[in-house]
């Protein structure tokens, strides 16, 4: 079963072309390239003086085509590899804060892309190298109000930074709620008669109503000083006119206390009615309350990241390094490759490299899920934190620092963290107009309420409450959490997920395609049958053919020997070895003539089978190679060697199908064999005899009428249908990261965690679409409330304090709900 795709070596380059002065010499530059062999499309913008180019690699090398050019009479430039750096961001208060700063870079010469994630506090950008640095990059973030922050602090300093964010956060919710308790304390006073302390006779706003209104100045001022960054940061964004969530509570909170003051110094001038229009304890306690949701949001977000600070933690701090014969304990970053490095029973491994002298079993359950030690000798590689569980061993670091398979690790799971999914679209379109939608309701509703009552007092009413209530943050956290906590767990689980759009993709997938060898198989050939002749032990038959076989570097003899080596069987030195291409090996086993191969063989010896039977048919048809087997050239039994099936592939397939998933098997063996696999795991579809490059085309027949269809294979060989798949998932070590072709990487080996990341897909996906409902319900019901809407009709009003306390609540609400996904557990058949 094959068919034709593109050359996987399709090519695709960019070039800048100078010397053109009109569209005639783009026209003259297509011509040129376009005739040179191997070129499927030219095209020269003439705006852009840029030539993009598809070509086939194996027909035409990149020279010949900037050769064709110069001949034209053109110049070449190379086109600017762009660059990617992440940011961490200091400073950003909501998800409107995130928005800004994506608008200011995108602004400038050169971004091409850039992406601020509000939950992890990171820009990821795009650019170009020769129009714009790094260093022009932080500044346009510090000129926005913002801080660059370092992004080679690291794991401790990051935490430090947000354990000290946290604690300041505390002290100034602390500092605000002595003074905002007692102030909402007297405002309420006069107002509810079973308060058990009295308010002082000299503090009762009917009688002494000065008095009252200076205590109350008093103690919002504190508040008002604590809570001073939301006036520096809100005002500041204002003015320059992109008001984020701090500016909704400046304007809301100044406005209560600048009208407060106002009825004060009214108050002092005799008109003691005015009394009742104070408002210092809303704009008092609506601080409190914000700062108190912005600690319990710190702390939330602190644990959205807590799988990547665990994985970033489990490097060692120090390493042995053994110079002029004497060992020194050194910083980690101090290592260089080259090093030679001793590590003792019981400590973890510093950087990746190779064993040089020694004898130990290591535990690498970190990358590969196995829980049993790996026994590890000379040349054997060693992998940054796992654990030396015996024997000291000495090694040679071969990579270190942001090189190590650790490191790798991280790398992908925190791109995926940077990164957004589709669905985050809508919301950050939302959130980018929120604000100022916000602020024209707000002034809209207390013109509108101030026009029908002519009561200014009321109408500041709606026009706070309007402020407080609404909350951006809860629209910004509602993605990016999940998809941290989502791919964190995911990388607990040995599954790296690169982004946010595998990660949503990955819900959808409907069809499921496998490669069989080495990802239904172990990829291994084993011996599978012994079948010995009337008169010979299966244990002799063994001896014999595994002894014949140590002079062959065939795999299938290898297979024979490694499972005699496995049964404690003592192999004989084969004498008179011969390779007998197309039909098998012969040689002297202790005196007798073993030979070993095909029915031809056999045929050519003369050697009567019948005694065995039709064996060799029956393991044939069940996926085996089976080999006769004659001891002196008569029949002595039959061998079959096969890639066998891995233990958990069966029930991987029952869970698949079970979640509603197809699934399919692409090999390029033949079909019998596919078929024998297939019937042993419950395979829907066997795609046999297809070559590698002709994979991504199988795909494409099957993603016809739209089917989202995952791709699983090894990486290498499977390349081509893991980029044509709408999920490529590569199935491998944990050390082997580095397989840019695939969307998720399963560190562990077991296909049954592939229907683990498709259940985690589903269960991210799932929290994400809640936590947007709650934070769209949230403000779609509450901003009409607050304005006055059931009011109208005879409702209740919302209370500008009752209002701050539903907004910090909202942000918290979708960062506990996004926390459940940590105790996401996957159904297993």
């Amino acid at each position: 079963m094959t068919s034709t795709t593109p050359s996987i070596s399709q090519s695709h380059e960019q070039l800048g072309i100078t010397g053109m002065t009109c569209a005639a010499c783009a026209r003259r530059v297509e011509k040129a390239v376009k005739k040179l062999p191997g070129v499927s499309q030219a095209n020269v913008n003439f705006a852009s003086e840029k030539l993009a180019v598809d070509y086939d690699a194996t027909l035409l090398p990149p020279e010949r085509i900037r050769a064709a050019v110069s001949e034209a009479g053109y110049g070449v430039v190379e086109a600017a590899k762009p660059g990617q750096v992440v940011i961490p961001i200091g400073g950003m208060t909501c998800a409107a804060c995130a928005s800004r700063i994506e608008k200011i870079l995108l602004r400038q010469e050169g971004v091409e892309k850039a992406s601020v994630n509000y939950a992890n506090e990171k820009a990821t950008v795009t650019y170009n190298r020769d129009q714009i640095s790094l260093a022009d990059i932080r500044l346009a973030i510090e000129r926005g109000g913002y801080q660059a922050l370092s992004a080679e602090s690291g794991v401790d300093a990051d935490r430090a930074r947000k354990e000290k964010e946290i604690q300041s956060l505390w002290s100034r919710f602390s500092v605000a709620a002595l003074f905002a308790i007692p102030l909402l304390y007297l405002a309420m006073g006069s107002m509810v008669w079973w308060l058990p302390f009295p308010i002082p006779a000299l503090l009762d706003p009917m009688r002494y109503p000065l008095n009252y209104a200076l205590v109350q100045l008093i103690l919002v001022l504190p508040v008002i000083y604590v809570g001073r960054r939301f006036y520096s940061v809100g005002f500041r964004a204002l003015l320059a006119l992109s008001p984020n969530m701090d500016s909704l509570i400046a304007i809301g909170t100044a406005a209560a206390f600048i009208w407060s003051l106002y009825e004060t110094v009214q108050i002092v001038f005799g008109y003691l009615p005015e009394v009742e229009g104070l408002y210092f304890e809303s704009a008092g306690v609506i601080i409190a309350l914000i700062l108190l949701g912005k600690t319990l949001e710190a702390i939330s977000k602190g644990r959205t990241s807590e799988a990547i600070k665990k994985m970033m933690g489990l490097a060692p701090r120090t390493a042995i390094i053994i110079k002029d014969g004497k060992e020194k304990e050194i910083a980690i970053d101090e290592v260089v490759v080259g090093d030679v490095l001793r590590v003792r029973p019981g400590d973890k491994i510093p950087v990746d490299g190779s064993v040089v002298e020694g004898e130990t079993a290591v535990d690498e359950s970190l990358l590969t899920g196995e829980s049993m030690p790996v026994e590890k000798k000379s040349g054997d590689k060693l992998y940054a934190a796992t654990i030396n569980k015996f024997g000291t061993v000495t090694f040679r670091a071969e990579r270190v620092g942001q090189e190590t398979a650790l490191a790798q690790i991280i790398r992908l799971v925190e791109e995926a963290q940077n990164s957004k999914a589709p669905i985050a679209k809508l919301a950050d379109i939302v959130s980018g107009i929120f604000v100022p939608v916000v602020c024209l309701i707000a002034l809209g509703a207390a013109v509108a309420w101030f026009l029908a009552t002519g009561d200014i007092r009321f109408a500041l009413s709606i026009f706070i409450a309007v402020l407080i209530i609404a909350c951006p943050c809860a629209l910004g956290l509602a993605t990016p959490t999940a998809i941290m906590v989502g791919t964190g767990k995911g990388a607990e689980n040995g599954i790296l997920i690169k982004s946010g759009e595998a990660l949503e993709t990955a819900r959808k997938v409907k069809v499921v395609v496998l490669d069989k060898t080495g990802t239904i198989t172990e990829g291994n050939p084993a011996l599978t049958d012994l079948v010995p002749a009337p008169g010979i032990t299966k244990e002799e038959l063994l001896r014999l053919t595994a002894s014949a076989e140590k002079g062959s570097e065939h795999p299938l003899g290898e297979a024979i020997v490694r499972q005699a080596g496995v049964d404690g069987i003592t192999l004989a030195a084969p004498e008179d070895f011969k390779a007998l291409p197309g039909r098998g090996i012969e040689a002297k086993v202790g005196g007798k003539l073993v030979q070993i191969g095909n029915a031809l063989l056999m045929s050519n010896l003369s050697v009567d089978v019948k005694i065995l039977g039709d064996t060799v048919e029956k393991l044939a048809e069940e996926g085996k190679t089976a080999m006769y087997v004659a001891i002196d050239r008569k029949a002595g039994g039959v061998v079959a060697v096969a890639d066998v099936v891995k233990p958990s592939s069966a029930a991987a397939i029952r869970e698949l199908h079970r979640q509603g998933m197809e699934v399919a098997m692409l090999t390029g063996d033949n079909l019998r064999t596919a078929n024998a696999i297939a019937r042993q795991v419950g395979i829907d579809h066997v795609l046999a005899e297809v070559l590698p490059q002709d994979k991504s085309e199988q795909i494409k027949k099957l993603q016809v009428g739209g089917r989202i269809v995952a791709m699983v294979g090894d990486g290498i060989n499977d390349a081509p249908a893991l980029v044509q798949a709408d999920v490529g998932i590569a199935i491998g070590s944990g050390a082997d990261v580095a397989m840019e072709s695939a969307d998720i990487v399963l560190m562990h080996s077991d296909l049954l965690d592939v229907s683990t990341a498709i259940q985690l897909s589903r269960s991210t996906i799932r929290n994400i679409k809640q936590n947007l409902f709650w934070a769209f319900i949230y403000n779609t019901l509450g901003i009409p409330v607050a304005a006055g809407v059931l009011h109208l009709f005879g409702g209740p009003l919302l209370n500008p304090i009752l209002a701050a306390a539903a907004m910090s609540l909202s942000s918290v609400s979708v960062l506990t709900n996004a926390l459940r996904l940590k105790r996401f557990q996957p159904h297993q058949a």
